[in-house]
């Protein structure tokens, strides 16, 4: 087998496995980066196939680390599609209450967002119907400006041509099979990468890879399906991305109504639970072993986290495509239900479960020491918060943990 050295090894082209490469070009130049990835391109998984949405950042826990980066990463990210000329669509979101019990989230919401350094505004319902006349709320709502959509792939393939042109070596076809720790060698099948630096960014299977570095001992992820219902007709009319007051207690935002790049309208998504990590459709990828696993914890979650289950039970009701168009009615005054006649690609969030409490994770979490590192809950928004978030990565476990300078001297 052939054996490649290289300084940093990252496994996975997702949005964080390109922004680390990225990054880590920039902050040492005179270092070679490899990447390898299972798959043909770019794109065939979660980050090729999210929303799009760049979030603006009044969701999250000060404090955390989605606070300290979606914000940020929202500004970068919109830099770098208008100096790319890559396609954005700054329609801004409205989040819309449907009850008075609804209220008090909305301006915990509000609050969030104004420790986070993000323009929020707190709006009544007059200048909501000036913002989006189509949009009905209960007596308030928020108006966030910064919200955008793009089209992820655009983005995915901008960065892949521009590490191919900083001569990053990218490995397409090259699933990650083994560890030997302690040479710090990947296995593939028919190749050996020897790196000073291993940085696992394999979203659906981060966890397993971790394990076999000796990490992620408190965590297994968890697969959930996400869909969209895409309008095909022309009698609904919107111009902001809508969203429902979100259960704060749970990681998912609820059924909405997102502007695609392209202005067409899609409402969802679902946030069923897979039978096995790259659950996308009917028996493709089907994996016996991973349905075992993903079904124990399934049940000790249902069993034993009871907003896991209310959460379950409300998700599958999204199965059904009449009570997806009910809860995306309840966001606006005129509605088409005639006009969602397809539906879109799904994706699957590679949602990390802590073994310890049976909680879904909410933050995003990264373990490693001086020969690895292991991000284990890139869940969005990682794609809005990728640029700065993987620049704290590699300031905090390399820079930091190794006591290199920018240029790369010890």
């Amino acid at each position: 087998m052939k054996e490649i050295k290289c300084d940093f090894l990252i496994i996975g082209t997702g949005i964080v496995g390109l922004s680390l490469a990225k990054n880590l070009t920039e902050t040492y130049p005179n270092k070679n980066v490899c990447i390898i990835e299972k798959e043909q391109n770019v794109a065939f998984h979660a980050s090729g196939r999210n929303s799009g949405v760049l979030h603006a950042g009044f969701y999250y826990y000060p404090d955390s680390l989605k606070a300290k980066f979606t914000k940020q990463g929202n500004d970068e990210l919109t830099d770098y599609c208008i100096t790319r000329g890559l396609r954005i669509n700054k329609c801004g979101k409205v989040v819309v209450a449907k009850s008075e019990e609804e209220l008090e989230s909305l301006f915990e919401l509000k609050k969030r967002g104004e420790n986070n350094g993000v323009e929020i505004h707190l709006i009544t319902e007059k200048e909501l119907e000036e913002i989006e006349p189509n949009a009905k709320t209960f007596k308030y709502a928020l108006w966030s400006p910064k919200t955008s959509t793009v089209n992820p792939s655009e983005i995915l393939l901008s960065l892949l041509k521009e590490l191919k042109d900083r001569e990053v070596k990218i490995f397409f076809n090259t699933p990650y099979k083994s560890v030997i720790k302690e040479d710090n060698k990947i296995i593939t099948e028919d190749k050996i990468f020897l790196a000073d630096k291993i940085i696992n960014a394999a979203g659906l299977y981060a966890d397993k890879i971790a394990k076999d570095f000796g990490f992620a001992q408190n965590y297994v992820l968890i697969p959930f399906k996400g869909i969209y219902l895409e309008y095909k007709g022309s009698k609904l009319n919107i111009r902001r991305n809508i969203y429902p007051v979100p259960n704060l207690k749970n990681p998912f935002l609820g059924v909405h109504f997102t502007i695609k790049v392209d202005e067409t309208i899609k409402i969802g998504p679902t946030a069923t639970p897979c039978l096995w990590r790259e659950n996308y459709k009917g028996l493709s990828r089907f994996n016996v072993i991973e349905l075992m696993e993903i079904l124990k914890w399934d049940i000790k979650l249902f069993l034993k986290n009871e907003n896991f289950r209310k959460t379950a039970f409300d998700e599958v009701k999204k199965y059904l495509k009449s009570y997806m168009l009910a809860e995306a009615s309840k966001l606006v005054k005129v509605f088409d239900s005639d006009g969602f006649t397809h539906w879109g690609s799904p994706g699957i969030r590679a949602q990390l479960i802590d073994i310890r409490n049976l909680q879904l994770v909410h933050d995003f979490v990264v373990e490693g020491d001086e020969k690895s590192i292991h991000i284990l809950n890139a869940i969005s928004p990682a794609f809005t918060a990728s640029f700065p978030f993987t620049r704290f990565v590699i300031q905090e476990y390399i820079m930091k943990n190794c006591g290199e300078s920018k240029d790369g001297e010890i």
